[in-house]
């Protein structure tokens, strides 16, 4: 069982500071005019800033991750390299950070769907930081943050009302296909692994319950994605207040 001296709690507390660090220091650049005319614009391009830098570091760390430790991709439960604890540990620092942003920004009804996401990836990278196991699912979830590098820049030029530019129309092809690859193949390919757990009660069971909330919604964003991208006209009359928010 975790304790108040588990050598991962130091760990957690430098990858939240860091990226507290990160948005103190990304805040003083310089921002879009129809951004900064805009507070919660404002926020929220900041946020983005920082989930953006995430999004690289750890899409590239988890893909160097399974290059080094091919064994993940088979031994999802038992796999273990320190480069991949250390990375779920980098991550579950952000969403932390990322979840006490929200809050203390007062955002926290805009953006509740963050938040229901952030409590359960946390709750399942918990368990490969305090228990060892399942680090190699923790690796292959991670690679959803390749898909986010391009999300997170169609969502930060769709705040800055950048959806005529060249960049936007080539980005959201660029962005359906990575969607595809590194957000719904692995996990589906994670909840292939983990039915097998259907039934039992055990910790990959609580896995299994937290990638099916995960898988829809998931579903739930492409379909968004589908309508918001592809499908305009079906959205064009509907009102509703701060969508980039969420979407």
């Amino acid at each position: 069982m975790p304790s108040l001296l588990h050598p991962a709690l130091p760990l957690l507390l430098g990858a939240t500071l860091t990226f507290r660090a990160l948005r103190r220091a990304l805040s003083r650049l310089p921002l879009p005019a129809h951004v900064r005319a805009d507070p919660l614009r404002t926020w929220r391009w900041h946020n983005l800033l920082v989930s953006f830098a995430h999004s690289i570091v750890s899409g590239i760390w988890a893909l160097l991750c399974l290059w080094q430790s091919p064994e993940m991709l088979v031994e999802i439960e038992t796999a273990w390299s320190l480069s991949g604890y250390l990375l779920v540990c980098f991550s579950a620092g952000y969403f932390i950070h990322d979840t006490v942003d929200i809050v203390v920004s007062h955002q926290a009804r805009a953006s509740w769907e963050y938040l229901v996401h952030h409590v359960m990836a946390m709750g399942a990278f918990f368990s490969g930081i305090f228990y060892k196991r399942f680090v190699g699912g923790g690796v292959l979830t991670l690679l959803v943050e390749v898909s986010n590098i391009f999300l997170t820049i169609r969502m930060m030029m769709k705040i800055n009302n950048a959806q005529d530019h060249l960049l936007y129309r080539v980005n959201k092809y660029v962005n359906l296909v990575m969607y595809f690859l590194f957000r719904l193949a692995p996990q589906s390919y994670l909840t292939h692994f983990f039915l097998r757990y259907a039934g039992e009660r055990t910790l990959g069971t609580f896995l299994l319950s937290v990638l099916l909330m995960l898988d829809v919604m998931i579903l739930i964003y492409f379909s968004r994605l589908l309508r918001s991208d592809f499908c305009p006209e079906r959205v064009s009359g509907r009102q509703h207040k701060d969508k980039f928010l969420t979407e």
